[in-house]
């Protein structure tokens, strides 16, 4: 409904209470009736009104073409910073040490690719055939340029080089892009709902999230990211597409077909067979690639050079014998289940850290059909070792303080694996890691701090001041009542906002700078609303001077801590780093810079018109106390209760409570959360994307989800 509307209705709504509050003003005793209130009512619903007005007016204003100019340069600096973040992960990958491994594939089965005519995007009755799409992984950029839709399925097994070739695909085109060209940007479609959102709203999204500076408004006021992403100036390298949701697949697959914009997609061929067979729907003008398993040889040129020679005079590596073998004796069941779990790139990674880097393991076990009888139990042991063999040397500047016991580091990396899967996605975010925490647990801690800080910060002055008439008991009710207060107050909002779902927490996109003319419009704001709640105050206790005294009051409290929020806020620059404690300190300081501004200038505000005498009832301040700190203590209590609202509405609040307090108390996670993820991500457990973290890969998060 449009708030002119609702307007309408409430002023109306206001004129027929009005009679109505008289007359049954005798049989409620209410010293003022309910007409002060309803025009209260009525004056907020009023400013709401005009400034949703006004929202919608300006976005309903034509948009204006973006500067070519300007988006070029965010494209450059998007480039610029996609580059760095894959480069220096394809370093800690070791993806180049000694040499990347063969992935190499052939063409997809034609039944799941697109006509070639529409691949071609060749006019009617044309029929310029197949391309030639058979190649490795150097050639993968090259490839894909034959394709005139610009549009690539590429299909593999869990495991099979995927990631391995997406991150060498967008390397090797930003190497050689020109200015025209689109950035490719790697996104997981794990966290990805076709039924919540379009493909290009996503897209926009996520840029957002994994670089904050996009986050800024181009001249006709819509954000960079999504103005990169309509021009055309970004290339979706969509990566697992067999991680979304189940149930999901099909709208994705016609939301993406959809859509004309040139891709890259991942996804394993059982699920994107499965997506497609349902409906008979394919990726539309989409040419398709599938990659082959490794073999002995690809094994034989790779391993050894992985590992150390031998003191013999042969010279060869613990890996030679075992190679050896396993090329005489194809037809052996030990030398196929060997052969079988080695396919793929991810399991020869694990086999390289279990063996070449680990002293004193000899790979032959490999071959011990007691310990591993089947295939499965085998990709076990290599998923299970590998954790082991990444943490048996001490961290990169690591103290002895955070060496973590081999139990402890595996119970907080299952928490971390299980929690992904209660929440459907392979993306690690700090903001979400108190999400799978009950309501209940959440909404305790919340109210249980809030009643301690209360107690402390508000019960235990005024106690002291009451001491000598109260006494000891007297000073300990007013303590308790204080943190009772608190806690019931903030308990029950935190348990609104949950229940009701009212949205999900991010990050702050924006840093602390100036913006005047917002500034402004919310100071005009916040002192108009605070005239129009005192004036009902006022009419309800029949003292108008006391209640606009009142209502300048909250607005001036309220006034000047928006001005300094709002006003010192700005976008993130878009050349900001974007990692994932960077996105952090950005909400951080945001959170912290937000309690004082909204804490303590409220509070010292309140206070100080406290302490005018202008003849008030003691209902609205307590001026008349023979105490003097007491407007200050109340003033210090309203001070607390917007503190604890902005930590509370914010996910660094959160953060703080829920996972540097909570989880570390219940032992699923380590007091030094940061530490142990960073440390997690040096030792390749862990990948950084963005803003977010993600296991190495979806199989060692299953693994390790599977033993909790």
């Amino acid at each position: 409904m449009r708030p002119t509307r609702m307007l309408a209705i409430f002023a109306a709504l206001s004129l027929l209470l009005e009679p109505l509050s008289n007359l049954a003003t005798g049989m409620i005793h209410l010293s003022g009736g309910w007409a002060p209130w309803v025009l209260t009512a009525t004056a907020l619903v009023l400013v709401v009104a005009i400034t949703m007005e006004l929202r919608h007016y300006r976005s309903s204003e034509p948009a204006s073409v973006p500067e070519p100019l300007a988006l070029d340069e965010a494209a450059r600096t998007l480039a610029q910073a996609v580059e760095v973040q894959w480069q220096r992960e394809e370093e800690r990958r070791r993806i180049h040490d000694p040499f990347p491994l063969p992935v190499h594939w052939h063409p997809a089965p034609e039944r799941l690719i697109d006509h070639w005519p529409n691949i071609h995007r060749a006019p009617g009755g044309a029929d310029p055939g197949p391309l030639p799409l058979a190649g490795r992984l150097d050639q993968i950029t090259s490839v894909y340029e034959r394709i005139p839709s610009g549009r690539l399925l590429v299909l593999g097994s869990a495991g099979s080089g995927k990631t391995i070739l997406t991150l060498r695909f967008v390397l090797d085109r930003l190497a050689v892009r020109c200015d025209a060209d689109p950035v490719p940007v790697i996104f997981h479609l794990g966290s990805w709902d076709p039924t919540a959102s379009t493909v290009r709203d996503w897209l926009a999204g996520q840029l957002i999230r994994d670089y904050p500076g996009l986050f800024a408004p181009t001249p006709n006021a819509i954000e960079l990211a999504t103005a990169l992403v309509d021009t055309g100036r970004v290339l979706p390298v969509l990566d697992g597409f067999d991680e979304i949701s189940r149930g999901l697949h099909l709208p994705a697959l016609q939301a993406l077909s959809a859509t004309t914009m040139p891709m890259l997609l991942t996804s394993r061929p059982n699920e994107y067979a499965a997506a497609v067979n349902t409906a008979d729907v394919l990726l539309t003008a989409a040419a398709g690639i599938e990659l082959d398993d490794l073999t002995v040889a690809d094994l034989a040129e790779y391993l050894p050079r992985t590992a150390r020679r031998s003191a013999s005079a042969s010279a060869e590596t613990r890996w030679n014998p075992v190679l050896d073998w396993l090329a005489g004796n194809p037809a052996d069941p030990r030398a196929g289940k060997v052969i079988g779990v080695l396919s793929t790139p991810l399991m020869v990674t694990l086999a390289r850290i279990n063996y070449s880097d680990s002293p004193g393991h000899d790979p032959a076990d490999l071959l011990d059909t007691q310990r591993f009888p089947t295939a499965h139990s085998l990709r076990d042991h290599l998923l299970a070792t590998f954790i082991a063999s990444v943490y048996r040397e001490p961290g990169l500047g690591e103290r002895a303080s955070l060496r973590w016991r081999p139990d402890q580091i595996q119970r907080w990396l299952g928490f971390l694996a299980s929690h992904l899967d209660a929440l459907g996605t392979r993306d690690l975010a700090w903001w979400q890691l108190g999400d799978t925490i009950s309501t209940h647990t959440r909404t305790l801690l919340f109210a249980g701090v809030a009643a301690m800080v209360a107690a402390v910060a508000f019960g235990l002055p005024l106690g002291v001041i009451a001491a000598p008439p109260a006494g000891l008991a007297g000073v300990l009710v007013i303590i308790v009542l204080a943190g009772l207060l608190a806690g019931f107050a903030v308990g029950a909002v935190v348990w609104l906002v949950e229940e009701l779902a009212i949205g999900r927490r991010q990050p702050a996109r924006t840093q602390l700078r100036g913006q005047t003319r917002q500034a402004l419009i919310m100071l005009a704001t916040m002192l108009a609303m605070g005239l129009v709640i005192g004036l009902g105050v006022g009419l309800h206790d029949r003292n108008s001077v006391g209640g606009l005294a009142a209502g300048l009051a909250i607005g001036l409290a309220s006034g000047p801590a928006f001005v300094v929020i709002t006003g010192l806020e700005a976008p993130v620059d878009i050349r900001a780093a974007i990692s994932t404690w960077e996105v952090l300190a950005f909400d951080r300081k945001n959170t912290i810079f937000q309690l004082c501004t909204g804490g303590l200038v409220f509070g010292l505000v309140i206070g100080s018109v406290g302490q005018i005498d202008l003849d008030l009832p003691t209902t609205q301040f307590p001026t008349t106390s023979r105490f003097g700190l007491v407007p200050w203590l109340v003033a210090l209590l309203a001070g607390i209760f917007v503190s604890l609202g902005v930590l509370v509405a914010k996910s660094w609040g959160r953060w703080l409570i829920l996972v540097r307090l909570w989880l570390p108390m219940t032992g699923r996670l380590p007091w030094q959360v940061v530490a142990f993820l960073n440390d997690a991500h040096q030792r390749g457990v862990l990948r950084e994307a963005g803003a977010v973290y993600q296991f190495r890969h979806g199989r060692i998060q299953d693994f390790l989800a599977r033993g909790q």
